[in-house]
């Protein structure tokens, strides 16, 4: 057997025994051994793309969805660059990816040879670790090297306390296809009790108690862990929860959906200065909220990994591992008032979406509500998120995702189709158009590919939203070139030319059918840029009218 055949069989052997059940390839010749070890394993199911980026995203969605490590495959050169803006997501989000970049052999590199870059570290401090795994050779000692370094490599990238991407570079040298020959001069069997070695765990340390108050908020961002938990003790403590859309505590009658409007009133949130704040995950969507941050007595933030937290706002007192809320005796005045001022809220917030038309704001609040129990919902990182985060009403049964560690708009189209591939129900997405148009590579799917449950519903402003709401809007003349970026492609041809089922909404009451039916397809909904200003401008004029009306 050549060494790169045994090199590779190897290492996907023991990725499976620890766990592995999803490769994701991008086709090349340097991988092949990589590419033929996937494919012949059938307890994997193997994912192939055209596209590196398309390919990265995918298998960041599908662990995103999973919380397991998903292999990540790719030939040697600007293949693997291709890879770093998914791998930096996942580095930012906590995703466990497990990149395995074929290379030339080091007698290649540096001589103009073909195909050959500088790989090693190539993705510099955005990888939880690296390794040069070096060129396999025929000799005693290779296969409880490599398959201790699978072990590893896997336990790396899921952590638990700190999961995230891994990278291992894998040179090798000619012949890359099997040449018939079996022996090897050693066993490359793996352990028959499971993986080469078994990682422990321990438990996390006590969690942190807290002193009995009522005057408490749970704050849930993206990304956010044991959710359930924090939410149903915050709701014994009588707490309200302000939870973004992706940090999935947007549910209950302790769910105040309507927070961004309330902090943005200065007289409600003066009224409203918490004794102590726990904070789960990242949030990052409100700007009233990570300003009304600092004036908390105590802002709790709950991390597994006590080396890097999120604190955008430096508003940090503690950080813990776990925390226990506490029940504490008392009335629910200060819930209460949370209460009343979000319910006023949400009613005027429904007035101006129930007469805005096919506005962005109106599609996010009804898409939200239309999804079945069991559906998933893949959130574009830009307005789309904003949009459900300012829009949507509490609700249980939906499961929300985002690409928000770096909170760029490439790969979600293949983020969106992991997702769908790993989620057990139906699946859907709410993206904008430039979005869409980035990743457009995306709905290409060979013939023998799995296929997602997906519906990807688009909003469609001819350009980018989110900059008329930026201060960049008064610039005038250039704005429209510069920033508004209008491209006039007809999704419907977009989608014909994939052979992706295809429907376009005009009306509002239209939404609910078209995003009814199965397998991969696309529903846009056409939307006019100045117009969902105005109404997000009305939104806060509205939420404004009815709080003053509560005396604040």
């Amino acid at each position: 057997m050549n060494p790169a055949t045994a090199l590779a069989g190897v290492l996907i052997d023991e990725l499976v025994r620890c766990g592995l059940t999803e490769v994701v390839l991008a086709p090349g010749s340097r991988s092949a051994p990589l590419a033929l070890a996937a494919h012949a394993e059938s307890r994997l199911r193997l994912h192939v793309r055209i596209d590196e980026r398309s390919a990265a995203f995918l298998a960041l969605g599908l662990a995103k969805r999973a919380e397991k490590p998903v292999v990540l495959i790719c030939t040697s050169g600007t293949a693997a660059a291709n890879f770093f803006p998914a791998v930096i997501e996942a580095h930012e989000s906590g995703v466990p990816l497990l990149v395995l970049t074929a290379d030339r052999p080091p007698e290649l590199r540096g001589t103009g040879a073909n195909q050959t870059i500088d790989q090693v570290k190539l993705f510099g401090s955005a990888v939880r670790w690296f390794a040069e795994v070096g060129v396999p050779e025929d000799r005693p000692g290779q296969v409880a090297y490599w398959r201790s370094l699978a072990c590893r490599a896997h336990q790396r990238a899921a952590g638990p306390m700190d999961p995230g991407p891994v990278h291992l570079n894998v040179a090798f040298r000619e012949p890359l296809i099997p040449d018939g020959d079996s022996t090897w001069c050693e066993s490359l069997e793996g352990d028959v009790n499971g993986p080469w070695i078994r990682s422990r765990v321990a438990p996390p340390s006590a969690a942190l108690h807290i002193s009995p108050t009522r005057r408490g908020v749970l704050v849930v961002g993206d990304g956010a862990i044991n959710v359930r938990r924090y939410v149903a003790a915050a709701g014994m403590a009588g707490w309200p929860v302000l939870s973004e859309p992706s940090g999935n505590g947007r549910y209950g009658d302790h769910a105040m959906s309507t927070y961004h409007f309330l902090l943005a009133n200065p007289a409600f949130a003066e009224a409203h200065v918490p004794e102590v704040v726990v904070t789960l995950g990242r949030p990052g969507l409100s700007r009233p909220l990570l300003s009304w941050l600092k004036r908390a007595q105590e802002h709790i933030v709950v991390a597994q990994d006590l080396t890097r937290w999120p604190d955008p706002t430096r508003s940090a007192t503690q950080v813990a591992q776990a925390v226990e809320i506490p029940v504490t005796a008392g009335d629910d005045e200060w819930l209460n008032s949370w209460r009343h001022a979000d319910l006023t809220t949400r009613e005027a917030l429904d007035e101006v979406l129930d007469s805005s038309g096919t506005s962005e704001p109106r599609t996010a609040r009804d898409l939200g509500a239309l999804l079945p129990n069991g559906a998933q919902l893949f959130c574009g990182s830009s307005l789309p998120i904003r949009d459900l985060d300012w829009a949507m009403r509490p609700r249980r049964g939906l499961r929300l995702l985002a690409c928000r560690g770096a909170s760029g708009i490439d790969g979600v189209v293949s983020a969106a189709i992991g997702a769908a591939l790993a989620h057990n129900g139906p699946s859907y997405a709410l993206i904008g158009d430039l979005t869409f148009l980035h990743d457009q590579n995306g709905l290409i799917l060979g013939p023998r590919e799995p296929r997602p449950d997906l519906c990807l519903v688009v909003a469609n402003n001819d350009g980018g939203g989110i900059f008329s709401m930026l201060p960049q809007a008064s610039l005038g003349a250039p704005f429209e070139r510069v920033f508004g970026t209008p491209h006039g492609v007809d999704l419907g041809y977009l989608a014909a030319a994939t052979g992706t089922p295809y429907t376009r909404v005009e009306e509002p009451d239209e939404l609910s059918r078209a995003i009814k039916g199965d397998g991969l397809r696309i529903v846009e909904v056409r939307t006019d840029r100045a117009a969902s200003v105005a109404v997000r401008g009305g939104m806060r004029e509205a939420a404004h009218a009815g709080l003053v009306s509560l005396g604040y």
